[in-house]
């Protein structure tokens, strides 16, 4: 288990969202929250990201077969 601390440039690099989606997801309860580096800087847990990266593929992979997103 890795307790490297990424910032938020390379979470966006590992997960695909940008800057918004990240803290909309963290608002929802559907992202790992950062940890206060300073006054100014938060950084993620990079075993967390990597287990809900984990758990994304996880529920991708137990879809019902023939389900495809739809493309809206």
């Amino acid at each position: 288990m890795s307790s490297q601390i990424l910032r938020r440039p390379e979470v966006s690099r590992r997960t695909g969202f940008g800057r918004s989606a990240i803290y909309a997801a963290i608002q929802a309860g559907r992202f790992p929250r950062p940890v206060k580096l300073g006054p100014r800087a938060v950084g993620w847990i990079e075993s967390e990201v990597s287990e809900w990266i984990a758990a994304r593929v996880e529920a991708r992979d137990h879809e019902a077969p023939g389900v495809t997103p739809s493309k809206s």
